[in-house]
C-alpha cells in the first residue's frame, strides 16, 4: 500500500486540525476527521443553542482547510466572519461564520445534520469525511487543580472562572455518550490515527474520552501519532511540558496509546505578548514512555503559536 492510499483518521478539531489538514490533503486521498460535539462558544455555539443542532464550527473550518489549496476563494468564503462579536447574541448575524450559517440552513431544510454535511460537500466539491464523535450533542465540565468545577466548553476555554486557572481533568456529559458508529468504523479501519494538535482539554480530550472511541483507539492496530501543541494556551495548558501532555492523556484514557509523539524544537520566533502563550519545551529528555519522540522545526513563521502545515506534513510523511 502506498502512502497516498493509507487511511488516515484525525481526532480533534479547531485550528490545529485545520492546519494539519492543509498539510495532509495534497498527499493523502482517504482522510476522515472526528470532531467533538461539545463546542458551545462563538458562532457554532450560538447556532447550537438557537437551532438545537450539532455545533458546526470545527467541521466547517476543516472543510475550508481541505479546499484551501484547490479553491482558496471557497475556503475564504466558508470561513468569512461577519463583522461583530462572535460571542454576541444568539439571534444576531454579527460575528457568525458564513459556512456555519450554510450548514445550519441545510440542516433546517432537511432536518438531518449528518446528511447536510454530505450535501454541503457535494455542493462545493469538498473531499474527505467529517464526522461528529457522538450521536448526540454533549457538554463538558472540568476540574481545576484546586478542585473547582467549571461547567461548559466556553467557560473552560476562556478561563471564565475565579481562582487558580489551571486544569486537572475534563469530564464528558453524559459520561456514557454513544459514539457515532461511522467514527468507530473509521478508527477500526485506519492505517494511521492522529490526535492533535489543538486545545488539549476542550478539543482533543473531549473526543478521546468518549468511551467507545477511547476503547477503539486503544485496540487499533494503526500507527498512532500524538502531536504536541507548538505553544501552551492560557487557562488550559499553562507551563505544560511534553511530559504533562502525556500524563494528561494517561489520566483520562488509562494509558498513553500513541506510538509516536511529534513536537516542535524551534523557539526562536517571538510570540506576541498579547496572546499570553508560551512555547512547549520540545526537549528530548521528556518522558514519553515507550513512544518514539520526534522533534523538528514545525513552527508557522507568520503566526508562531501554530504549526506550519507544510512542515508538519513533511515530518508525518517521513514517519509513515
Amino acid at each position: 500500500m502506498t502512502v497516498e492510499h493509507k487511511k488516515i483518521v484525525c481526532l480533534g478539531g479547531g485550528v490545529g486540525t485545520m492546519n494539519l489538514l492543509r498539510g495532509l490533503r495534497p498527499h493523502f486521498e482517504d482522510i476522515s476527521v472526528v470532531f467533538s460535539m461539545a463546542d458551545e462558544g462563538g458562532s457554532g455555539g450560538r447556532l447550537r443553542r438557537l437551532f438545537n443542532m450539532f455545533p458546526p464550527g470545527d467541521i466547517v473550518s476543516s472543510m475550508a482547510a481541505s479546499v484551501s489549496l484547490k479553491n482558496p476563494m471557497l475556503s475564504k468564503l466558508l470561513t468569512y466572519r461577519f463583522p461583530g462579536d462572535r460571542y454576541g447574541e444568539d439571534g444576531s448575524l454579527s460575528g457568525h461564520k458564513l459556512g456555519n450559517l450554510i450548514l445550519a440552513a441545510l440542516t433546517n431544510i432537511n432536518g438531518d445534520f449528518l446528511k447536510s454535511i454530505g450535501i454541503m460537500q457535494e455542493l462545493f466539491g469538498i473531499e474527505g469525511e467529517f464526522l461528529p464523535a457522538t450521536e448526540k450533542e454533549v457538554t463538558i465540565s472540568a476540574k481545576t487543580v484546586e478542585g473547582k468545577t467549571v461547567i461548559g466548553e466556553e467557560n473552560i476555554d476562556l478561563g471564565k472562572y475565579n481562582g487558580q486557572r489551571v486544569l486537572s481533568q475534563v469530564f464528558l456529559h453524559p459520561q456514557d455518550a454513544k459514539a457515532n458508529p461511522t467514527a468507530i468504523k473509521r478508527i477500526e479501519e485506519a492505517d494511521i490515527l492522529i490526535a492533535g494538535p489543538g486545545d488539549l482539554y476542550t478539543t482533543n480530550l473531549p473526543v478521546l474520552i468518549v468511551p467507545e472511541i477511547s476503547e477503539a483507539v486503544k485496540k487499533s492496530k494503526a500507527l498512532k501519532i500524538f502531536i504536541i501543541n507548538i505553544a501552551n494556551k492560557p487557562f488550559e495548558t499553562k507551563d505544560y511540558s511534553i511530559t504533562n501532555y502525556i500524563e494528561a492523556i494517561k489520566k483520562h484514557m488509562g494509558e498513553f496509546p500513541f506510538q509516536v509523539v511529534i513536537t516542535n524544537n524551534n523557539y526562536s520566533l517571538k510570540i506576541p505578548r498579547k496572546y499570553k502563550y508560551s512555547y512547549v519545551d520540545g526537549s528530548k529528555t521528556a518522558d514519553v514512555g515507550k513512544a518514539r519522540l520526534l522533534t523538528a522545526d514545525l513552527v508557522d513563521e507568520e503566526f508562531p503559536i501554530y504549526h506550519s502545515s507544510d512542515k508538519l506534513a513533511k515530518l508525518i510523511l517521513q514517519t509513515v
